[in-house]
């Protein structure tokens, strides 16, 4: 199977020794692993074809690696629980807004009507009002991990930065491969925070604001170091998503390979072995871990990756293509960190991964090409702003207008001086290319990274529904800062 490098799209490929060696580098004051992951999260399911539940964003004192703290949450808990739900399904989300300011709810990934109470992003939801959402899960809807949030624009960094954010899976064919269910199943809600010495989150400065902020603490479900088992012949699959606001997770396990099997829009046509995987901010994996080591304790490691630095803007100019070129993105080995621990307890008999996956069909040529360029500048009245074609984001603007049931290319190009993961809503995409050259294997994506001076080539078939959506950055200060487009699905 083959492996796959950093600008080949999801994956940071490198030698199995090389891994092996950063993952020796992290420091040595590594936690002992803590809590035991458990394969759900408080998790709410869909019963007689009817996912009902209520749901409120409130602030909530909550333990956070010892310390208490003062955080955003979905029903007092972090993350959010975790909702389940079949193709066909109805939903009926019953949403409180206990917060101090605005906040709506986005379904990441879903394939939703835009408009209405279902995934509508312009929705406003004031202090202490409670709104229905109500939406049907498409018959042909693939199985898959997702993600909802908030997305009120202007607080969409803070918010989910303060703790907001949960899973919404939908189970389907691939959770019926054999190999599969047998697989112990685990999800991995991947989040940082910052915080003061009173133990509420610390305010981004303006650099940290305009960078992307990030946060020192790094957990999983909410635990710093838990431990995760496996058996020796066993089958692990680790549903992973990154609910950071900015933060890349650049993942490797000790002695292990990772195999694919899915990303953010569902199941790949057979497993991918990998040593590492990147996942930016709400990209979404499922990978298999086989219980084929020694029995010991193994590290899930997040690697080190350099993003990008607004501080280059003042070294030449706008750097793009030429001078950002050449930047050591893996340096700095002493920042890896420990964000889990492998254990081997027991044994069982050898359990084979899975051979074939989901067949998957690419989609045929467009109608229409696009290029959409990801930079950053200065506006009237508004200081520096993060950009799309040149024009930060105005809700009364439509940008791009695109008719129902055709397929469109869009090249995505990024001239700044940081790396932006791209996330479109509505309509998942296959990444056709990057820089000219063709991507190694076909996958649904709804997220893709844009790194500085590349560009990746998306090919997206809008079917099903018509309204105003939206098409923006990943690092969520970024898209809160204008990079992001209103996009009109006509009839």
């Amino acid at each position: 199977m083959p492996y796959i490098n950093r600008r080949q799209f999801l994956t940071l490929s490198t030698s199995t020794a090389a891994s092996i060696f950063l993952s020796r580098c992290a420091t040595a004051q590594t936690p002992q692993p803590q809590k035991i992951l458990t394969s759900s999260l408080n998790k709410h399911t869909s019963t007689g074809g009817l996912l009902d539940v209520s749901l409120d964003a409130r602030s909530t004192p909550l333990s956070l690696a010892g310390q208490q703290a003062y955080l955003l949450s979905y029903n007092g808990q972090i993350p959010g629980p975790t909702l389940e739900a079949q193709p066909g399904d109805s939903v009926r989300l019953r949403f409180t807004n206990n917060l101090s300011e605005p906040t709506n709810i986005h379904y990441h990934g879903l394939h939703l009507p835009p408009t209405g109470n279902a995934d509508n992003i312009f929705l406003n939801i004031p202090p202490g009002e409670t709104f229905t959402y109500e939406f049907t899960i498409p018959q042909d809807h693939p199985a898959g991990t997702f993600y909802y949030h908030p997305h009120r624009h202007g607080l969409v960094a803070e918010q989910v930065f303060g703790g907001l954010g949960g899973i919404f899976v939908i189970r389907g064919e691939l959770d019926k491969i054999p190999e599969l269910r047998a697989a112990k199943e685990v999800f991995l809600f991947l989040k940082d925070f910052a915080l003061g010495a009173d133990g509420r989150v610390t305010p981004p400065h303006h650099m940290s604001q305009m960078q992307g902020r990030e946060g020192s603490l790094v957990t999983v479900n909410d635990q710093v170091n838990p431990s995760l088992s496996i058996p020796t012949g066993g089958l692990l699959r680790l549903r992973l998503l990154n609910a950071s606001s900015s933060r890349f997770y650049r993942l490797t396990l000790e002695d292990h390979p990772f195999y694919l099997i899915s990303t953010d829009g569902g199941a790949l046509s057979e497993p991918v072995e990998l040593t590492e995987l990147l996942l930016t901010p709400g990209e979404r994996a499922e990978v298999l871990v086989r219980g084929e080591r020694q029995p010991g304790q193994y590290r899930l490691l997040n690697l080190p990756y350099n993003r990008g630095d607004m501080g280059m803007m003042g070294r030449g100019g706008m750097m793009g293509r030429g001078g950002m070129m050449g930047r050591q993105r893996n340096s700095n080995t002493a920042n890896t960190q420990t964000l889990a621990t492998l254990t081997y307890t027991g044994q069982v008999e050898p359990l084979p991964s899975p051979e074939k996956l989901i067949p998957l069909e690419a989609l045929p040529e467009p109608q229409t090409v696009r290029r959409f360029t990801l930079n950053h500048g200065m506006a009237p009245r508004q200081g520096m702003v993060f950009q799309i074609n040149s024009k930060a984001f105005d809700p009364q603007r439509v940008d791009t207008q695109v008719k129902l049931d055709t397929i469109e290319d869009w090249e995505i190009v990024n001239t700044g001086v940081m790396d932006h993961p791209f996330h479109l809503h509505t309509n998942p995409f296959q990444v056709i290319r990057r820089n000219d050259q063709p991507t190694p294997y076909l996958m649904w994506k709804d997220t893709v990274l844009v790194p500085v001076g590349e560009t990746v080539r998306l090919r997206v078939r809008f079917r099903d529904f018509t309204g105003k959506s939206v098409y923006h950055c990943h690092i969520l200060d970024h898209e809160d800062l204008g990079m992001m487009g209103l996009l009109e699905i006509q009839k």
